[in-house]
This record gives structure tokens, C-alpha cells and sequence, in this order.
């Protein structure tokens, strides 16, 4: 029997950033699934997903908003969210989230932080 690997989705909309963040979470052996877009992930990517990455500021949905999306559909799931802006100090938008990464990150600290979850959200829910 062959053990599934962890979905964990990545939405951005820097190609460059999915494409690293791609291979760092398929080098860790997890299967990686990434979207340019929030409305792409919604439409594709929330139901098999294990954990979600999500930039913050993207055009047409925030990842605020994809993450209260995400909440109301799916409040187990380890939402991470990622920035390179500066702006985002407050702790009230932060609730929710698993984790919270500004640009330029520690890959292995964000894997750290998704095993983690991963593992929590697996003791916390059904096996």
C-alpha cells in the first residue's frame, strides 16, 4: 500500500515564487500543486488539499480573503500566508492562519512550521 504524500497548494501570483516553493516542497515529499490566482485554487485546488500557502497581496482576492474563504469551507486546513510587504503587523487579520512568513523566508523554518501542522491537524481530526 502506498502512502499518499501531502497536498500542500501554493497560490501566488509571482511564477518564480511558485516554482521554488514547488521544488522546496517536493524535495521535503510533499506533492506540490500551485495557482496563479485565488479563484484558480478555489476552483481547482481546495478539496484535495492538505495545507495552503497563499501569498496576501495578489489582485482580485487578497489572501486574507481566500483564507476566509478557505475557513468557512475547510477550518482544518493549515493556512499559511506570505508576504513581502511590511504592512502586516496586525495580529487581528492574523487570526486563522498556522503561520505567517515575510519575503525573503527560511525555506526550512516553513517546513518546519507545515510538518507541524500537518502533524497537529492529523491528532486533532479523523486519521
Amino acid at each position: 500500500m502506498t502512502k499518499k504524500r501531502p497536498v500542500v497548494a501554493v497560490v501566488d501570483d509571482d511564477p518564480r515564487l511558485l516554482e521554488s516553493l514547488e521544488d522546496l516542497l517536493e524535495s521535503a515529499g510533499y506533492a506540490a500543486r500551485t495557482f496563479s490566482s485565488a479563484h484558480s485554487f478555489l476552483a481547482d485546488g481546495l478539496s484535495d488539499s492538505d495545507a495552503l500557502i497563499s501569498d496576501i497581496g495578489m489582485p482580485d482576492m487578497n489572501g486574507f480573503e481566500l483564507r476566509d474563504l478557505v475557513k468557512k469551507a475547510r477550518p482544518e486546513l493549515p493556512v499559511f500566508m506570505i508576504t513581502g510587504r511590511h504592512e502586516l503587523a496586525d495580529q487581528s487579520r492574523a487570526r486563522g492562519i498556522s503561520g505567517f512568513f515575510r519575503k525573503p523566508f527560511d525555506g526550512q523554518v516553513l517546513l518546519a512550521a507545515i510538518g507541524d501542522a500537518l502533524l497537529n491537524s492529523k491528532k486533532g481530526g479523523s486519521p
